[in-house]
């Protein structure tokens, strides 16, 4: 039995709506799915780590194993950092120069004086990847599209397909491309077929 995990779409817990899933992160050696990456949408809390097994139900809409209260106590999907070495007196301190490291966690400069800046990274498992929204698709000779999301093997979380955002080199067409024509999902998703023939792939649509 196979399940799509789809970027953005919308997650619930048991007893409410919980956010929308922002990123997913993978084992790229085993070619699994391991944690969902789920952003509240309209409550002051912070995303979480969602292990694959809370997922009672995927497609349109995620459904997990767990109450808002127990998703609250998940893993953050964001680490907070210190960054050594900077201030805003300008040259490598200057603001403009930590801006480029992340979020200041609602910090403003003003505040923060000399001191060094609050910096927030992905949190992703040692040994795993992300993928997220803007996750480009390479073809052998070039990018094809921004990726969808991915069916997986209900059973083991094996990634079964890689799916296309609609929009991409032909128009509407939305196409699920075999694993068996993925090369790497490590820093990225890299095929080992070309354009052509990911474009004679039958439509899903």
């Amino acid at each position: 039995m196979a399940t799509e995990f789809t970027l953005g779409a919308g997650a619930s817990c048991s007893d409410g709506p919980c956010g929308e899933v922002t990123r997913i992160i993978l084992d790229p050696a085993a070619r699994t799915v391991t944690h969902l990456v789920i952003e509240p949408r309209h409550r002051p809390a912070r995303g979480r780590l969602v292990p694959v097994e809370l997922v009672e139900a995927a497609a349109a809409e995620i459904r997990l194993r767990c109450t808002l209260a127990d998703f609250d106590q998940l893993d953050p999907a964001e680490e907070i950092v210190m960054v050594e070495g900077m201030d805003y007196a300008g040259g490598y301190g200057s603001l403009e120069s930590a801006q480029g490291y992340g979020d200041f966690g609602g910090m403003g400069a003003a505040s923060l004086g000399r001191h060094e800046p609050i910096v927030t990274t992905d949190a992703v498992p040692e040994g795993e990847s992300e993928v997220a929204h803007h996750e480009r698709v390479h073809a052998v000779d070039g990018e094809i599209g921004r990726l969808k999301g991915f069916v997986v093997d209900s059973a083991d979380h094996r990634v079964t397909h890689v799916l296309l955002r609609e929009g991409h080199l032909w128009g509407r067409k939305e196409v699920a491309i075999p694993v068996s024509a993925v090369d790497s999902l490590d820093g990225g998703i890299w095929l080992n077929i070309t354009k052509k023939q990911v474009e004679e792939l039958p439509s899903r649509s």
